[in-house]
């Protein structure tokens, strides 16, 4: 069963060992870049398999003032990643209905979940399409590895 966890201590040493391929790096970056981008506004969490760290993502709670295609009031998904020895198996998809649910009782106060995908980023493109995220008509011309697809979801409990 896939469970989200906010990141603790305890999972730093785990998290700095998850690997990307080297082609996914430039869509999410490393470890150690995750690791530092914590703050207010930026919140680190963990994706388990049962008791097993297999991913991270943060949650942007002021995604919607970085982007203007993100309504006031939606929470952003970046860096989300899966272990590359755990991809192919429907873990991603999973992880984000887990999220889904889990947003609706940790984050009660955001009604929806933005995030951009790169468009050479055909796997998460998927995953995110497989765990019922919607893509927006218009893409995201401003990303540093080049355009995006933009996707939402609505955050409910199931």
């Amino acid at each position: 069963m896939v469970v989200i966890e906010k990141l603790s201590p305890a999972h730093m040493a785990v998290v700095k060992m998850i690997q990307l391929a080297p082609d996914q790096i430039r869509f999410a970056g490393t470890p150690d870049e995750f690791l530092e981008d914590q703050c207010d506004t930026t919140h680190l969490h963990v994706i388990k398999l049962d008791d097993t760290l297999v991913g991270y993502f943060k949650l942007d709670l002021a995604y919607d003032k970085k982007y203007e295609y993100c309504p006031a009031g939606a929470i952003g998904l970046r860096a989300f990643v899966i272990d590359k020895q755990y991809q192919g198996k429907g873990l991603g998809t999973e992880a984000v209905k887990a999220l889904l649910a889990y947003l609706f009782v940790h984050y009660s106060s955001y009604h929806w979940l933005y995030l951009g995908v790169n468009c050479q980023n055909l796997g998460a493109y998927t995953c995110y399409l497989k765990a019922g995220l919607a893509v927006c008509d218009d893409k995201y011309l401003g990303g540093p590895a080049g355009p995006q697809y933009i996707m939402y979801g609505k955050i409910s409990s199931s």
